[in-house]
């Protein structure tokens, strides 16, 4: 059997570099035909290009030129002279290589910048192991009706432990879907002892390495918001039979409860490598891709409610996600901007959320759900958010 022809969108980031180490712990099942990255660590991707032998290199950003030598250069060293990809660059590279010929695209591009990528994957036809939640937060509708039935497979953790635990048993028998938060850095804290929080301590998670604008979003819980939305679309469940629980050990990952009272769990070390190989070889598992739990040591999970006042960021988004529309897009957009904002040291920890629902008071929706009414919600959000935040100060 061929191995799967794997594009990787993102590939710099946590989630391709770790995609990275599953393809390479598994080369008989997986190969990369394709990398795009944002462009703002050239010598990686130029490493990267040269290790996996991709055909075509893409960067929404930096010089094309430079990456030429960069990659030049990491084949001399590999004693790979011969290796010449082609090069993609400009806004639109992650698209354009999300189109290439492939079994299966990894979406790991933070942001809803990965849209169009999400949308030129569905037109290609591959698998769409979708690690970008914000793509099909902002496309919703749009998103879904690009995709045939079983072509977007999740890669968060949370949604590959409900899609795994979903096997258990029919839709029809679905009584919830359960999303663990860890409850990030400043879990048990109330909104008060919020209000001075530095963005050094909220990049300080105590389970995840990941990015500033995931790692803020996950000390906001805007990150589990966002997931709830995800959750509502990928498993037409229908919001209010979703709920969100707080589990500090982040080693149950999502639960689902059926009609006669029994939960199914998915359980494993937080380690992303493991949905990461699902997600890359769903429906079959993929061997020995991450360590199980190791059940001959003595451990305790526990499991709390989440404190909306504190956290009101899932409520938000779930109120979003009701108004539909373009209400989605809106909400990821103000959150974008607001937390860069954060780590600019222009506004409190608090103002973050506040910005959100700011914004989102002032919206009106769209008549109907395009890609240009999508861009056009989000840009709206963003001059909207920069005009408030403008007023605000420490």
């Amino acid at each position: 059997m061929q191995p799967r022809r794997i594009v990787l969108l993102g590939s710099t980031g946590s989630i391709g570099t770790q995609a990275i180490d599953v393809v390479d712990g598994a080369p008989h099942l997986f190969e990369v035909v394709a990398l795009s990255a944002g462009g703002g660590n050239l010598e990686l991707l130029a490493r990267q290009a040269v290790h996996t032998g991709a055909a075509a290199v893409g960067i929404a950003t930096g010089d094309p030129r430079q990456l030429r030598d960069l990659i030049s250069e990491a084949a001399r060293l590999a004693g790979r002279q011969d290796y010449r990809p082609e090069i993609i660059a400009g806004p639109d590279a992650s698209a354009r290589i999300a189109a290439v010929e492939a079994d299966v695209v990894l979406n790991g591009i933070t942001g809803s910048i990965g849209l169009a990528p999400t949308l030129a994957a569905l037109k290609s036809g591959a698998t769409l192991a979708l690690a970008n939640k914000e793509s099909l937060i902002v496309g919703g509708a749009l998103v879904k009706a690009a995709a045939r039935e079983g072509q977007i497979v999740p890669v968060d953790s949370e949604h590959s432990a409900i899609a795994q635990c979903l096997r258990s048993g029919a839709a029809a028998e679905v009584e919830k879907l359960i999303l663990t938060a860890s409850g990030g850095p400043f879990r048990g804290r109330t909104r008060e002892q919020l209000h001075d929080v530095t963005p050094k301590e909220a990049l300080d998670h105590p389970t995840w390495d990941m990015g500033l604008m995931v790692t803020t979003n996950s000390a906001t819980l805007v990150n589990k918001g966002l997931e709830l939305i995800e959750a509502h679309l990928l498993f037409d469940v229908p919001l209010d039979r979703i709920d969100v629980v707080v589990h500090p050990q982040s080693v149950v990952h999502s639960m689902v409860q059926f009609i006669d009272g029994s939960v199914i769990a998915q359980a494993s070390p937080p380690d992303m490598r493991l949905p990461i190989a699902l997600g890359l070889g769903w429906p079959d598992r993929v061997p020995k891709a991450a360590s199980p739990c190791d059940w001959t040591k003595a451990t305790s999970w526990t499991f709390e409610p989440l404190d909306t006042a504190a956290f009101p960021a899932v409520d938000l988004a779930k109120d979003a996600a009701k108004q539909g529309s373009t209400f989605p897009a809106v909400f990821n957009a103000a959150n974008e901007e607001a937390v860069m904002a954060f780590h600019a040291g222009r506004i409190r920890f608090t103002e973050i959320v506040d910005t959100i629902d700011a914004v989102l008071s002032e919206h009106s929706g769209s008549s109907g759900l395009t890609l240009e009414s999508v861009l056009d919600a989000e840009n709206w959000a963003r001059t909207r958010a920069h005009e408030r935040l403008a007023v605000s100060s420490l």
